[in-house]
């Protein structure tokens, strides 16, 4: 599908046009544990402000992060590098899907320039999915690191990539930056990826993490799994197991929440007690840092939480 645009420059194609016909599902009403409060501080301003002046896009934006206004307040924005339209259409996610513009060149340089203006000491760069690519995106999330090395070398990176499925050498080429952490999401357990993560593979994205320690033994590895598409206790409890298999540091999990009545439902939301348990089942996991809340993300403090990684491996 073509791209077309207002007089104001608004992009007018459907964001998910592959969702346009399915029927809708009720969303249930969000616990009071959930709720957040709106963006509206200085801060929030600022970060904004910077965003626009560099052209960039963030995920914080495009996926609809409830800790939007908490981060950005803080100058944390998680920067979505190669445009704003994935090439999947997983149920769960915001992000627009269609066909891709061409990359653009100067776009590492654009982060790297906006990383050094936010002084951000640790930032996160992930990607929509590019499948059209012959790399998937690769030596454009590596020409990224490099240039936020640049521009701000006291910062450390952790790059939130996609699978890369069915591009030999991509992993390689992304490791020969490095970053210091290397995230790639489970996101749900291998039951439901039909149904919730239908372009993507099980063992793909666990075999990707596993092999990035195989490249670098010295890597930072992290993974995030949602709660609340309809899994088990039990199946998440293998998805532990087979991270640690996968020699995998960090777990994130968090509570799903749908965009709109087109994606997939939420079937039910985990307590924060729930949580409380998970967490403390993958600490007895071997896992060296662990975030599990209704409002955890991949990227949420994600600063002080590698703070807390290099910490634990170091006492180790």
């Amino acid at each position: 599908m073509a791209i077309v645009f207002d007089q104001a420059g608004k992009d007018l194609r459907p964001r998910h046009p592959e969702k346009a016909h399915r029927p809708e599902t009720p969303v249930l009403r969000k616990p009071d544990w959930i709720r957040v409060k709106a963006p509206n501080g200085p801060g929030y301003g600022k970060t904004r402000d910077i965003v626009r002046e560099h052209g960039l896009t963030t995920v914080c934006e495009e996926a609809g992060c409830p800790n939007i206004g908490e981060c950005w307040e803080q100058s944390h924005a998680t920067m979505m590098i190669m445009g704003d339209t994935c090439t999947r259409a997983c149920a769960f996610c915001n992000v627009r899907t269609g066909l891709p513009a061409a990359l653009d060149p100067a776009e590492p340089a654009h982060v790297g320039e906006a990383v050094a203006k936010l002084g951000l000491s640790h930032v996160v760069i992930t990607s929509v999915d590019r499948d059209d690519l012959a790399d998937g995106g690769a030596a454009h999330f590596a020409a990224t690191v490099r240039a936020i090395r640049t521009h701000s070398p006291a910062t450390t990176i952790e790059i939130l990539t996609p699978d890369f499925l069915r591009k030999a050498g991509a992993l390689e080429t992304v490791m020969t930056a490095p970053p210091d952490v290397f995230n790639h999401n489970l996101e749900t357990v291998p039951r439901l990826y039909l149904k919730v993560r239908p372009g993507a593979r099980y063992y793909t994205s666990l075999r990707l993490l596993a092999r990035v320690k195989e490249i670098d033994s010295n890597a930072f590895t992290k993974s995030g799994l949602m709660v609340g598409l309809g899994e088990t206790r039990e199946e998440i409890m293998q998805v532990m197991d087979d991270l640690r298999a996968a020699d995998v540091d960090f777990l994130t999990v968090g509570q799903y929440l749908q965009p709109s009545r087109k994606h997939a439902p939420v079937e039910r939301f985990w307590t924060p007690d729930e949580f409380k348990s998970l967490e403390a089942i993958a600490r007895a996991k071997g896992f060296l840092m662990v975030s599990a809340s209704p409002l955890t993300r991949s990227s949420y403090h994600a600063g002080e939480d590698f703070a807390r990684l290099r910490a634990a491996r170091a006492s180790k």
